[in-house]
């Protein structure tokens, strides 16, 4: 492979500007993904990210500006080839009523397949081990409707992993999810990262967690980039400030140095 070709892989905005009905929300942004490092967006309510995660698997289209994916604008790229490379988790997915956990991930290896195609022993194994890997194999035959929020997620992200995907767009992955299954999912998507080289973008919250299992950290406000770069230079106390109106004391972990942050109270 060429140098060139090494360049042109991955994903990235120029000059996006993205909205709904009247109202834009992002704004001429521009963003290029680190690949095969894990990414997380953060920032207040209401600033554009998942609106910019949804951009960025082409679920909703642009009004200005372009994503490019491996080399090519996203927008000229046909629905099955881009899920083969992107799979999208977004926020709240549901599923149709008395569909069972192995039904859903299977859906996942759909942009795999040609219409003459049957569901073969290695999609089945593909399906096997997306369960195994969250922990809900025991759960195949039973309905999404009578999951807990937290196996629903799981089952959700059971689904992303079934389509074998270079790039991971999760859209508030930790809901529903109490904190041990939340640092479950995180360290999941820390060693899809590690061992399989995926490239993950995620929306967080916790901007602790966001700092412990990212390699970079993108902070949005108003629809725009104000910071991004590794957790020590974005996590700061000047820029949560800056970012949420928030005072806070960050510290560094006494496990890993990253930075963890202790909320003092909000600035109006």
């Amino acid at each position: 492979m060429n140098t060139t070709t090494l360049l042109e892989q991955g994903l990235r905005a120029e000059n996006l500007s993205l909205g709904y009905d009247a109202a834009n929300i992002i704004h001429n942004l521009s963003l290029t993904i680190p690949d095969a490092q894990v990414t997380s967006i953060i920032g207040p309510n209401g600033c554009g990210k998942s609106t910019l995660l949804r951009g960025l698997g082409r679920l909703l289209t642009p009004r200005s500006g372009e994503v490019i994916l491996d080399g090519a604008p996203l927008a000229g790229q046909s629905t099955r080839q881009i899920a083969t490379r992107i799979s999208v988790l977004p926020q709240s997915p549901v599923a149709p009523s008395g569909l069972t956990v192995a039904d859903l991930v299977s859906r996942g290896r759909h942009p795999r397949q040609k219409w003459y195609q049957q569901f073969s022993p290695a999609d089945e194994s593909v399906v096997e081990d997306a369960l195994r890997a969250t922990d809900i194999l025991e759960l195949a035959g039973t309905p999404i409707e009578d999951l807990s929020g937290g196996q629903r997620q799981r089952a959700w992200i059971s689904m992303t992993l079934a389509q074998e995907t270079g790039i991971l767009l999760l859209d508030e992955p930790t809901t529903y999810l109490d904190l041990a299954h939340q640092v479950d999912v995180l360290e999941l998507v820390r060693r899809l990262n590690r061992e399989h080289g995926r490239t993950v973008v995620m929306v967080l919250h916790d901007i602790s967690l966001a700092a412990r299992y990212s390699d970079h950290i993108v902070a949005m406000k108003d629809g725009r980039i104000l910071a991004q770069g590794s957790p020590a230079e974005v996590v700061t106390a000047e820029r949560l400030l800056e970012v949420f109106g928030l005072d806070a004391q960050v510290v560094c972990e006494p496990t890993d140095g990253r930075p963890h942050v202790i909320p003092l109270g909000h600035r109006s």
